[in-house]
């Protein structure tokens, strides 16, 4: 799990958009979360724009009575200071991305 956390902080803090296609698990996110929070610097890195996007399917009602959620389809992750908007409409996804 730390291996991938890095990864995609290393190219985020590069100024690199990452799209990952199946998304993050919770517990990965919180951690990509606490692990940026520790690298901002108020010259430097400003830190990350986190989206995800659920699944089209939805859960079966097995699935809801054991408490699964459904799983992600997409995360979006990028640099805070470029990645202005991210807006989701049906099955489009627009980002504003500004150049340092």
């Amino acid at each position: 799990m730390m291996e991938k956390i890095r990864l995609i902080l290393d190219d985020v803090m590069e100024g690199n958009i990452v799209v990952l296609e199946k998304g993050l698990a919770p517990e990965e996110q919180s951690k990509l979360i606490e692990i940026t929070m520790r690298e901002i610097t108020p010259d430097g890195f400003a830190g990350i724009e986190m989206e995800t996007y659920p699944a089209k399917e939805k859960p079966g009602f097995l699935d809801r009575l054991l408490g699964k959620s459904s799983p992600t389809r997409l995360t979006v992750i990028g640099p805070a200071d470029q990645l202005k908007t991210i807006k989701k409409e049906k099955d489009f996804i627009t980002a504003w991305v500004s150049s340092r």
